[in-house]
């Protein structure tokens, strides 16, 4: 029986340290090669990304024929550029593939396994761990214990955690489950599933950019009726620099945190993430939360108004932008297959 074919698709932003990683992690995959397809895109990097694209492709074909490489002269944004990679994708599944991940060798054939088994599992999310890329040579790389993330989980605040974020792993997240969310660094999704969801044409929000769409595209998925589900034998890894100091999600951490990401992404942050509940939110869950929701934004508006008032910027931006939020919000509202209660049950 002929297995499925798999794309993989690269967005890549000036990734020059991570490419060679990246596609040794998929060119050592069990799954059959001829059944797997990969499609990188240049997001106008400035650094040496298109120089080793272009020094390796041959050989990198050699073992992946069905190999594509596409540019772009201006930066789409992460997201955006995995929409524009659809296009080209003749895959059953789509695993959207961060330029800093290392995939497991039996990733993809744990993937396919995993999916096959119920039609209705939209996204796959895979234990995600954390390496450490040692110096800016080829060949010097530290794979850890330490949990990247095993998918999203919401709470009442709406605060948005990544479960098992900064955690040693010790076999606290064995058991294949159903989560509200898959984080973005490597999720998989049902092509069938990314096709059923668009609002207004489209599967990534337009105006989000960065930040964020990861988040509307589960909330979203789960929306339209789709299964998350978490599976434990499905492993990669992340060079996320965050990991360990965000570990446990303390007030302390997340100052610390932000102070490393430049101004116009914690910007996007905050609002992306407003803009995401205005979309997907059922307004009787809002009520139901409407303390936990409010004592929440209050600690953060205090926080900006102290460290960050230059937030208050992004005021005006958000009130322009809310019209077109909430039209796209009836686009979801009319298509959407599952009852307020059902969503609720995920808010801790």
């Amino acid at each position: 029986m002929t297995q499925p074919l798999v794309t993989i698709n690269i967005v890549v932003h000036n990734g020059g340290k991570y490419i060679r990683w990246c596609l040794d992690s998929v060119l050592k995959q069990t799954y059959p090669h001829e059944q797997i397809e990969i499609n990188i895109l240049d997001n106008n990097s400035d650094d040496n990304t298109w120089e080793i694209i272009d020094a390796e492709s041959e050989v990198w074909k050699m073992q992946i024929p069905k190999l594509s490489f596409f540019t772009q002269e201006k930066n789409l944004g992460m997201w955006p550029g995995q929409e524009w990679l659809l296009e080209h994708s003749h895959g059953k599944y789509i695993v959207a593939l961060s330029v800093d991940v290392l995939l497991e060798h039996n990733f993809i054939k744990n993937v396919v396994k995993a999916m096959e088994e119920d039609e209705k599992i939209g996204a796959l999310q895979g234990k995600i761990m954390k390496y450490e890329l040692g110096s800016m040579n080829y060949g010097s790389i530290k794979k850890t214990d330490v949990i990247d993330t095993v998918g999203f989980e919401i709470y009442k605040s709406r605060r948005i955690v990544n479960i098992g974020h900064g955690e040693k792993d010790i076999g606290q997240y064995e058991k294949k489950v159903e989560i509200f969310g898959v984080e973005g660094a490597v999720p998989i999704f049902r092509k069938e599933a990314l096709d059923n969801i668009k609002i207004d044409g489209h599967i990534i929000d337009p105006d989000f950019f960065w930040y964020g769409d990861d988040l509307d595209l589960a909330w979203r998925i789960n929306m339209f009726g789709w299964k998350q589900v978490y599976t434990p034998n499905v492993i990669a890894w992340h060079d996320r620099k965050t990991t360990k100091e965000l570990a446990g999600g303390k007030w302390k951490s997340f100052i610390k945190i932000r102070k490393t990401v430049p101004k116009f992404k914690r910007r996007l942050d905050y609002r992306n993430w407003l803009f995401t509940i205005i979309k997907n939110d059922f307004t009787s869950n809002i009520i139901k939360d409407f303390g936990p929701i409010l004592k929440r934004q209050v600690m953060l508006w205090a926080y900006f108004l102290v460290f960050e008032p230059w937030m208050v910027l992004e005021i005006p931006t958000i009130v322009k932008m809310v019209p077109k939020m909430v039209k796209r919000r009836k686009g979801v509202m009319k298509k959407t297959r599952i009852e307020a209660k059902k969503i609720r049950k995920w808010f801790k």
